[in-house]
């Protein structure tokens, strides 16, 4: 079956029945039909009834004998489990489809939506980065996601530890959209699951995956060219030279999209991805105001009321004053995560950890008589090497 590599200009016709909706999904998750595919063919065919009738032939001809495109009864069972999410089918004829995505080279032909689908109407910037981000680029990560929400824009990201949690959790009140790697029902990584369900009430999660499927390395190159469509720009936070982030920008670049990224220590091998941006010639990120100068003037929305959090009325439970060695090993590695060759204060260290300080510094001391951390003047914390580059 031949396989175009762009889909064609002509848009397809809109479906006008819940027949016609069920019909294109089954062409698209027919085997061999990719989204290109699935332009093609209903440029050639007009609807996705037509194009199902003729799949049979049109793979005889390309040497496949005895294929059979997805049944109704397999659509309809991916409609039922999303109706029992609550999950929705959002097509790229549809009014509410954000027009940037409709744009890009390869646009999903439908995305499954859990959530308030308003925030597509919304000017939008992508946040992305390390997966084990140091505690500065956390930090930085919620800064720049507040401040560009507080100007009225919504985050998009991949729901992926570090970076992608960050901004995500510094916009749950404001908006933010959660572009998935595999079923939009599947809620990967397992700890942001809370976050996940979060995101619901203010934002949005998509997927243009199946329903109930885990999702797969090779899903995350595909899902992360959505997560650069949607936006008008992609700030890059804290990345390595080969990474998935990296992949995002490089997507932003053929889609026509503005690439920023945040500088970081030249021997934290966590930002080497962000300092080969920059040189070879993303913009510099220092602030939000960084990324809203970046933008066409038309994109910079009006300021949006921010929601003032609400007080915490639970108390955490104290730790246990005796560790057990995966306990205390666990501890080791969240602090050596945090830190880079940056300095950081030992007391904005143990605030990221969420630890009490009779916890942490303990652990400190052991790391330092390891070698394993530096203490400066000042209280200040760094690695004695560059210990992760993620």
């Amino acid at each position: 079956m031949t396989v175009d590599t762009h889909p064609s200009t002509h848009p397809p016709l809109p479906p006008t029945t819940e027949d016609d909706r069920l019909s294109w999904l089954r062409l698209l998750r027919s085997r061999r039909v990719g989204v290109s595919t699935f332009f093609r063919l209903m440029a050639e065919h007009n609807t996705a009834q037509a194009a199902l009738a003729e799949l049979p032939a049109i793979a005889r001809a390309a040497g496949v004998d005895s294929y059979q495109p997805c049944s109704e009864a397999r659509a309809a069972e991916e409609m039922a489990a999303a109706h029992a999410v609550g999950a929705r089918l959002l097509l790229i004829t549809d009014a509410d489809y954000p027009d940037a995505l409709r744009t890009i080279p390869d646009p999903p032909p439908l995305l499954w939506m859990i959530g308030d689908n308003a925030v597509l109407r919304r000017p939008m910037v992508a946040l992305v980065g390390a997966r084990y981000a140091s505690s500065l680029g956390t930090r930085m990560a919620r800064q720049l996601s507040a401040e560009l929400a507080e100007a009225g824009f919504v985050i998009v990201s991949g729901l992926a530890r570090g970076v992608d949690t960050a901004a995500h959790l510094a916009t749950l009140h404001s908006g933010t959209v959660a572009v998935m790697g595999g079923g939009v029902d599947v809620l990967y990584p397992s700890e942001n699951a809370h976050l996940a369900r979060e995101i619901e009430a203010h934002g949005l999660r998509l997927s243009e995956q199946p329903m109930g499927l885990s999702p797969q390395a090779r899903h995350f190159p595909r899902r992360n060219r959505i997560i650069s469509g949607l936006s008008g720009a992609v700030v890059v936070v804290e990345a390595a030279a080969k990474s998935g982030s990296l992949i995002t920008a490089r997507n932003a670049l053929d889609q026509g999209r503005e690439v920023l990224a945040v500088p970081g220590h030249p021997m934290d091998g966590r930002a080497s991805g962000c300092n080969m941006l920059i040189r070879d010639g993303a913009r510099l990120v220092r602030n939000a105001a960084d990324v809203i100068e970046a933008l066409p003037v038309q994109d910079a929305p009006r300021p949006q009321p921010q929601p003032q959090p609400q007080p915490q009325n639970t108390i955490p439970t104290p730790p246990p004053d005796r560790r057990s060695l995966a306990e205390t090993a666990r501890l080791h590695n969240q602090i050596l995560d945090r830190l880079g060759p940056s300095p950081l204060a030992e007391d904005q260290l143990i605030r990221d950890l969420g630890q009490p300080a009779h916890a942490v510094s303990p652990v400190l001391v052991d790391l330092e008589l390891d070698g394993r951390i530096k203490r400066d003047t000042g209280g200040l914390l760094s690695l004695a090497t560059a210990k992760r580059a993620s």
